[in-house]
């Protein structure tokens, strides 16, 4: 029996994991179930699974949930709040597994609490590879946690990559990427995109945030810095190509010619339920995959221009330090403000160069230089948005 912490139990990642731990009765127990403030979402987690904690963000959410659940009868919980109580859930004694499914640089400290406590996290939070890849990797080797990923084109990597770790057979990894629901539209309507049409994601369902990064494929810039930080490879070795049926969950190319794959329907319980087991299989209410009526799956190269946010990732890699904390910072601030519809669409990207271009990038050497940057950054994101913006 796994004890198991699931930070952002009401997100996509949290709720997909909850429902993995369901169809495996007697393999799992939830130990502890944090979210931001969404209480009233929570109900129903704590009704089924009955974790011993449940963690918000703020007093007055958290004090509501606890109400509610002894208005129903659901005792056994101790409701909590506050960052330091979700850091003390993920850093728990008796939890075996950590998933780190808050979305955003609020996951940082919670999940860096679980990696320096030794845990096996199932890192869904690529902002803290992002934000703080050197520190975050180091941590991990100190205390000897293990760090599995859970987005889908990692995940795939995970499986097919050597399993010793040895890169030196690894000529690249190729990351795919749907290409969101903008791949074909003439680029010159992009201005006038709204923020229905762009977290309308043709293949996934996500937040709202991440299917902004997705229309914008910053979600895929994202994902070649974490890339990065979890396989020890350059960037001159992490390619991306498009591939739209999202069947291709992402490649291993050796030397030898040899291409590895994992393929699968594009639903997030089967990263989660390979992670959760690891190296062992279990169910995931995810349908076989019939490639015959599949038919065809179609690769073609990204397109920079179109998707600016793709050459930005490689540019703050190859700068390093803080840029990659700057570049996220400046990405949330800018998905943001076009969600509030305050920035147009093509905007997003110029919010993010122009914030890297006013920024001065430093070391990346702990985890008040990591706030300190995404702070700095954000404050010249909001400079750029005063001119950007509508």
């Amino acid at each position: 029996m796994r004890r198991i912490v699931v930070l952002g139990a009401t997100g996509s990642i949290g709720t997909s994991t909850l429902d993995v731990l369901a169809r495996n009765p007697g393999q799992y127990e939830v130990l502890a179930l944090a979210a931001n403030r969404s209480g009233e979402a929570l109900l129903e987690p704590c009704r089924r699974h009955r974790p011993r904690y449940v963690v918000l963000r703020e007093e007055e959410a958290a004090r509501n949930l606890a109400s509610r659940l002894e208005e129903e009868g659901v005792g056994g919980i101790e409701v909590r709040w506050g960052d330091a109580a979700m850091c003390e859930v993920a850093a728990h004694p008796e939890a075996d597994q950590v998933v780190g499914g808050i979305v955003g640089a609020a996951g940082l400290e919670p999940t860096l609490a679980a990696v320096r406590a030794g845990k096996r996290v199932l890192l869904a939070n690529k902002e803290c590879l992002v934000m703080a890849g050197a520190l975050f990797m180091d941590e991990a080797r100190r205390a000897g946690a293990t760090i599995i990923p859970v987005d889908s084109e990692h995940n795939a990597i995970f499986q097919v990559f050597p399993e010793n770790g040895n890169i030196d057979g690894v000529r690249r990894i190729q990351l795919t990427a749907s290409g969101g629901p903008f791949r074909t539209r003439a680029a010159d309507t992009l201005a006038t995109v709204t923020p229905e049409e762009a977290v309308a994601h043709p293949n996934w369902d996500m937040g709202r945030k991440i299917s902004v990064d997705s229309a914008t494929m910053m979600n895929k810039a994202l994902e070649v810095i974490e890339a990065h930080w979890l396989f020890a490879l350059p960037p001159e070795r992490i390619a991306v190509v498009v591939h739209p049926e999202s069947i291709v969950h992402s490649l291993v190319e050796y030397l030898d010619g040899s291409l590895l794959a994992q393929l699968g329907h594009p639903d997030m319980r089967t990263p989660i339920a390979a992670a959760l087991a690891h190296p062992d299989r279990v169910e995931s209410g995810v349908a076989s995959l019939d490639l015959a009526s599949i038919a065809a799956l179609h690769f073609e190269a990204p397109d920079f221009e179109r998707f600016p946010a793709l050459a930005q990732a490689y540019r703050a890699l190859q700068v390093g330090g803080t840029a990659p904390a700057i570049l996220n910072a400046a990405n949330e601030v800018a998905v943001d403000a076009f969600l509030d519809e305050r920035l147009d669409f093509p905007g997003i990207t110029r919010v993010i160069a122009a914030t890297l271009d006013a920024s001065c990038p430093g070391p990346a050497d702990s985890l008040d230089t990591a706030r300190a940057a995404d702070a700095e950054a954000r404050r010249l994101a909001r400079d750029v948005l005063a001119r950007e913006g509508r």
